[in-house]
């Protein structure tokens, strides 16, 4: 895409907070910026557009938050062959560090964070972006050529994406989600596999090696791999260690963070770190001193001799799993609803994980109910996360664990899983 951009007229789609960086970042080059949403409150804007399609637009620049498969919208701008990008391709071409993209089903947040951590320790300029909450088009211009651009990326951010080019590409993870939006786990996985689509532009590719869906889409070239098991070039866990080749990084027992989810993640982290030419003094003393994002297995309280712990984050069965696998707790009740996405909780149940009791809720309450009980789980549903949460504090006995791992979104009752999982750790909190 000409970078030139002054003068021409830029259609936005989508107005979250990507939106709103990239009209700035548009306007700021001299762009004819108009917008359009589906959610009409904003029609209000002196710039918004009733119908797109009688208007002709050099480009238009689309939001994560809107969906592809099926929008007529879309289809009709590609039918009079109108320039469309992401809004994560847009500011990644006016930035000027050097651009690393973490994606997977699960950990980029944690990663991210961590990898923007181990920078800081290291003294290096560096911006972590993307989904994990701030848009890369509002960092842009903040960046130089000695800087680092961390960006989450999710699926939603490359669907459209076409000029996206990261230096470094890391894939923690491909496991079913968001079949709500892409109608098929293929088509999910065509969409992660995006983040490789400009090839020439990467240096290496970063990939999970005991991950089958990330392995499946890695590159045969420029890939190293990280793993549990001992690998003679990559990062990879030896005598209770963690290695790159025959350097030794960091102990397994050093690492605050908890469960082996979250030590891949760490292996991603150091991979990438690697690669930075990044000291192993600073990374070990950035994951050392980590403190890991909210909502992602956090322990809550220990009351009456029961532990509470808040995974909000969980919005898929892939994640729940995992915190099953970290936590091999004996003593557990399993918390589970919300709004499903379209994914199949056999995936769960059939492995016959070890649950004491299942609490089901919200508006995926009765089919994750009648799934449960289908492979003879304990198991009940409520309504609300409130009434499920209090019923769960009634149950438990001396040496149980009660974990919310949803499996599934917040939309039905909450903004976010941030304010889910903030309510049930106010809800355990209390004495009600």
């Amino acid at each position: 895409m000409n970078k030139k951009l002054k003068g021409k007229k830029v259609l936005v789609y989508g107005l979250g907070g990507s939106g709103g960086a990239a009209c700035k970042l548009l306007h700021h080059f001299g762009a004819c910026v108009s917008v359009y949403d589906d959610d009409k409150k904003f029609r209000n804007l002196f710039c918004y557009v009733e119908e797109p399609l009688f208007q002709k637009y050099d480009l238009v620049v689309v939001s994560p938050g809107v969906k592809v498969i099926g929008n007529s919208l879309i289809s009709g701008l590609r039918a009079k062959k109108t320039n469309i990008i992401s809004e994560i391709d847009l500011g990644s071409i006016f930035s000027l560090g050097k651009l690393i993209a973490i994606t997977g089903t699960n950990g980029k947040t944690t990663t991210c964070a961590l990898l923007g951590k181990i920078f800081d320790e290291a003294g290096k300029k560096n911006f972590v972006c993307g989904n994990i909450g701030l848009p890369i088009s509002s960092i842009a211009l903040k960046t130089d050529k000695n800087s680092f651009v961390i960006c989450e990326t999710s699926n939603f951010q490359l669907e459209l994406s076409r000029l996206f080019a990261p230096k470094i590409a890391c894939v923690l993870n491909v496991q079913p989600d968001h079949l709500d939006r892409h109608e098929s786990f293929e088509e999910y996985k065509r969409v992660k596999a995006k983040i490789f689509q400009n090839f020439k532009a990467l240096k290496c590719a970063v990939v999970n090696l005991d991950d089958d869906g990330a392995r499946d889409i890695a590159p045969q070239k420029k890939s190293l791999f990280y793993s549990f098991n001992p690998l003679k070039k990559g990062v990879c866990v030896k005598n209770g260690c963690i290695y790159s080749g025959k350097t030794r990084i960091i102990s397994l027992d050093e690492i605050p963070l908890v469960g082996a989810k979250n030590i891949s993640n760490v292996m991603a982290a150091i991979n990438i770190a690697l690669l930075c030419k990044i000291k192993v003094k600073f990374i070990r003393n950035a994951i050392i001193s980590f403190v890991p994002p909210a909502h992602r297995l956090e322990f809550v309280t220990q009351k009456n001799g029961v532990t509470f712990i808040n995974d909000s984050k969980s919005t898929n069965i892939a994640c729940v799993k995992m915190a099953l696998e970290s936590l091999q707790c004996k003593n557990l009740i399993l918390m589970l609803g919300g709004q499903n996405k379209g994914l199949n909780f056999d995936e769960l149940f059939s492995l016959k994980p070890q649950i004491k009791k299942v609490i089901c809720f919200g508006e995926a309450a009765s089919e994750i109910d009648g799934v449960a009980k289908r492979y003879d789980y304990d198991s009940q549903s409520f309504a609300t996360l409130k009434d499920a949460t209090y019923f769960a504090k009634s149950i438990a006995q001396n040496g149980d664990a009660v974990l919310l791992s949803p499996g599934c979104t917040s939309f039905d009752e909450f903004a976010s899983y941030a304010v889910r999982g903030q309510i049930f750790s106010e809800l355990v909190r209390s004495e009600g």
